[in-house]
């Protein structure tokens, strides 16, 4: 890793049809990922392993990370990073010049009112514009709108190179390769946190500007996808593939958190309902709890926004959103009225908070939406303890001006909030963690909001339990 770029027989890009017709010479041209982020690391080490690779970002301390073999995502080992021969990298633009083909897999959040924020995606178009050669392939992954990428993307491309955008059969037809580019999107499927559905082992979804760039970006996948591609028919529809794959998740899971309200009414456990209700073969199984991170609690946004620039206003979707987005403040103001019940003075208490990141097994704290449940809470007085063994203090710190605790029996609450399903919260049994509670509190509250233990188990140990 960190070795000047090479060439060998490897470093073709499958772009011979492209090649054939335009005259050009592709095979040994090195690869840029615009991002290193949970997207753009693991397929620029997958990469590397067929071609010459340039790792770029504009964070110089992710660089220097990086290049000491260190990725703090804990998606990429140390060990496979020493052993990236192939792989380069950089903070600086000028390097990215050697490069034929740009993946640019910059992050695409939304600002505070929920509208798209593409300030990293314009930024990262802008820089690989004035980079562009003639015959040059631009592939984006970051997931978007559908239109966003010929919409916003490729005039900046355009404007910056100072090249004709190629587009339709007709480019690959005429021999205009050498004053214009290509571009295609083939949305990222990374799960954060998933040892399990790997980069190889996920399904990619391809598309070109041209039938020829189609076809030359999906032989490129293709040598590092073993579960293989699927081409369509254009950037638009990829972009609304991704789109809606996290939509469907939000509005499933808004569904079951909605059932949760209405049960918990009803004295009903939830979670119970679920199980007898997956014994049939079609039932979808989801559970209720937090929709946060940077997918499934954002993309539906982007979606929305197109449709209401074409004066369609979604409602399925955005009552979804609604839902989810106010599960946090719901589930810390049921925990609230449950520690009245039970004799707590709320304003005294000191209530512990397993987990505080996005997802369970994961370092991401990105829009993490157990910080609703830690506001709410000190919103009625009560003293927070965080505890988060897979969180990043210094990170939590910058993000949320929180100071984690660590997991002792010398850190002891009131009561409890397992808001995250790490593995070390679900290896201990319901003893250890009645451990973690003040000797002077017989019942203490627990909330389990992952249904990560047994009911009974926690009622045996003396705790009162709420879950969603």
């Amino acid at each position: 890793m960190g070795q000047p770029l090479q060439k060998n027989s490897k470093q073709t890009l499958g772009l011979d049809l492209i090649s054939t017709r335009k005259n050009m010479n592709l095979q040994n041209s090195a690869i840029a990922i615009i991002g290193l982020g949970y997207v753009g690391l693991p397929l620029a080490l997958e990469f590397s392993k067929e071609h010459a690779v340039i790792g770029f970002d504009i964070n110089n301390s992710r660089i220097a990370e990086l290049q000491s073999c260190r990725d703090q995502t804990l998606e990429v080992s140390e060990e496979d990073l020493r052993n990236a021969k192939n792989l380069t990298f950089t903070s600086d633009p000028n390097v990215l010049k050697r490069a034929t083909v740009f993946i640019v897999t910059v992050p695409t959040p939304v600002d505070k009112v929920n509208r798209p924020d593409l300030g990293p995606l314009v930024k990262a178009s802008e820089t690989v514009g004035r980079l562009l050669k003639a015959g040059d392939v631009v592939i984006y992954e970051s997931t978007v709108y559908p239109g966003a990428t010929e919409e916003v993307c490729v005039p900046i491309l355009e404007r910056e190179s100072g090249l004709k955008y190629l587009v339709g059969a007709s480019a690959d037809a005429l021999k205009v390769a050498e004053a214009g580019f290509y571009c295609g999107y083939s949305p990222e499927r990374i799960n954060p946190g998933d040892k399990t559905h790997r980069l190889p082992d996920i399904r990619k979804v391809v598309s070109g500007s041209t039938p020829g760039a189609t076809t030359a970006i999906d032989l490129l996948y293709k040598q590092i996808i073993t579960a293989g591609t699927h081409k369509v028919s254009s950037i638009k529809v990829a972009e609304a593939a991704k789109v809606i794959e996290n939509t469907q998740r939000d509005l499933n899971i808004a569904f079951v958190n909605e059932l949760s309200v209405i049960f918990n009414r009803m004295g009903i456990d939830t979670n119970e309902v679920l199980e007898a209700a997956a014994t049939k073969w079609n039932f979808l199984h989801f559970k209720p709890g937090l929709v946060g991170g940077h997918c499934i609690g954002v993309d539906p946004y982007y979606l929305t926004h197109k449709a209401q620039e074409l004066g369609y206003q979604p409602q399925v979707i955005l009552s979804g959103r609604r839902i989810n987005d106010e599960m946090g403040r719901y589930a810390a103001r049921k925990f609230v009225r449950l520690m009245v019940k039970n004799g707590m003075n709320v304003t005294n208490a000191t209530v512990g908070v397993l987990g505080i990141t996005f997802k369970e097994n994961c370092p991401d704290v990105r829009n993490s939406k157990v910080i609703d449940i830690i506001h709410e809470l000190s919103d009625w007085g009560a003293n927070v303890k965080v505890m988060d063994p897979w969180a990043n203090s210094d990170e939590v710190q910058k993000e949320y001006g929180l100071q984690l605790t660590k997991i002792s029996h010398k850190n002891q609450v009131d009561s409890l909030i397992v808001a995250v399903a790490h593995e070390e919260f679900a290896q201990m049994d319901p003893f250890e963690l009645k451990a973690l509670c003040t000797k002077h509190c017989g019942h203490p509250l627990i909330a389990d909001l992952k249904a990560v233990y047994s009911r009974a188990a926690l009622e045996a140990q003396g705790f009162v339990v709420f879950r969603l």
